[in-house]
């Protein structure tokens, strides 16, 4: 939990040793989905309409040397047979020291730079917390995290070290990750360093074996007055659950421009490598292609929904086959606040892949977006967007959905965030 201490609040923790927050949260989004979606036993279905609903109920405490959390969640879409997804979103103890070590062990989110390798992922209603150990120091310019995880179905006795994410609660059996980040003195600089090791049940072995595949790289930031330019690089090595080699890597770099605090423009570029040769069959044939080397870059456990298009098109969904094209987004947009508490966003994506895909082109179509926010209250916020792509032939076969010309996609949110309670003594 961040503090922003005033002179108050600073002889209030010299006063009081122990705090007690309660918070609440709970969000309900409609949304309506017109073409692009996928077939169903080879039935079609244009038009999706449904409303999801989260709640989320928080206890935190905290003394001086100790903080613990505990986030009950509730996910479900309205009319949904049974009680929807209940579970302990997070759940975890941190034991802090006065030199900036710290320990964090339990159920919890991994948040870390711009989100786009681990982020909590917000945007879907289950959201993506993990159940690791965190080590960590903070200060002076320097934070340095190291996560640790090991995961298992159930307390089994025969089979206990086999562990394939399909029937797991998290998406791996083993990770390792290191964090480094350093702020330069007196210059508008950050610099991260991310360094991850996971570990994958191999699902094809008469034995079961854990294959291992690492990803490394970096994220920058610059601000200089009203700019800011961020840009990040990360390669992956190693192998994937099925033994196959892994040589994939990604890069993205955007700048931002504010010159008033009302408004400001934004332009970038990501560029993921893709799997050679991702042949996926005409509709009325089958046939798939086994590659020798992974190279389509996997995003792992980040927030995807903020990067490669709203529609979520990509990252999210799967492509046909399993393998993946890679992706060039190249993107332009801006922010306007008009008046106090409102929010306006346009945003352009030009999107294409980056393999050669036989007798297909490259591009696969242009997205438009437009969102708009209000703050009601401290409390509460609405929130709405609508979304429209023009999709290219290749994108309809990639996909294996219909109507590529003409998909929207709109959606409206409220947002509440209250403080039920907190006490200091």
């Amino acid at each position: 939990m961040g503090h922003v201490y005033g002179d108050n609040a600073l002889r209030d923790t010299l006063t009081h040793e122990n705090q007690l927050v309660v918070n609440a949260q709970l969000m309900t989004r409609g949304e309506i989905r017109k073409g692009g979606l996928p077939e169903v036993n080879g039935n079609i279905e244009d038009r999706a309409n449904f409303i999801f609903e989260r709640s989320r109920l928080s206890i935190d405490f905290e003394k001086t040397w100790l903080e613990t959390n505990l986030t009950a969640q509730h996910s479900s879409v309205w009319g949904q047979k049974g009680s929807g997804s209940l579970n302990i979103y997070e759940a975890w103890v941190k034991l802090k020291t006065k030199s900036g070590m710290f320990a964090k062990i339990g159920r919890q989110e991994l948040n870390y730079d711009d989100e786009r390798i681990l982020g909590r992922n917000d945007w879907a209603m289950a959201a993506l917390s993990h159940d690791v150990l965190k080590l960590g120091y903070e200060g002076y310019g320097h934070k340095a995290h190291a996560i640790l995880a090991y995961n298992q179905r159930a307390e089994n006795i025969k089979g206990g070290t086999v562990y394939r994410s399909d029937d797991g609660a998290q998406p791996y059996k083993t990770m390792q990750t290191v964090w480094y980040h350093y702020d330069v003195p007196r210059m508008p600089l950050g610099v991260s360093l991310l360094f991850m090791n996971i570990g994958m049940e191999e699902s094809e072995a008469l034995e079961p074996k854990t294959e291992f595949q690492q990803l490394f790289g970096g994220y920058v930031t610059f601000s200089p007055r009203q700019w800011n330019v961020e840009g990040s690089f990360y390669y992956q090595t190693g192998h994937d659950e099925f033994s196959i080699p892994i040589r994939a890597f990604m890069g993205s770099l955007k700048a931002t421009y504010r010159p008033s605090t009302n408004y400001s423009l934004f332009a970038g570029y990501d560029y993921l490598s893709g799997d050679d040769n991702p042949i996926v069959p005409q509709k009325g044939s089958i046939g798939l292609v086994q590659h020798k080397t992974v190279k389509g870059f996997s995003t792992v456990y980040g927030s995807h929904h903020q990067f490669y298009g709203a529609m979520d098109f990509f990252y999210v969904s799967a492509y046909y086959g399993g393998y993946t094209p890679g992706l060039q987004n190249l993107f332009v947009g801006g922010n306007y606040s008009p008046v106090k508490n409102l929010s306006l966003t346009a945003n352009y994506h030009y999107l294409s892949v980056t393999s050669k895909i036989p007798e297909a082109k490259r591009s696969l179509g242009h997205e438009i977006e437009l969102s708009a926010s209000y703050a009601i209250m401290k409390e509460a916020r609405v929130s709405m967007g609508y979304s429209y792509m023009h999709g290219t032939s290749t994108l309809e076969r990639l996909q294996r959905v219909e109507g590529k010309n003409h998909l929207q996609w709109g959606w409206l949110m409220l947002s509440v965030n209250p403080r039920i309670f907190t006490t200091k003594w």
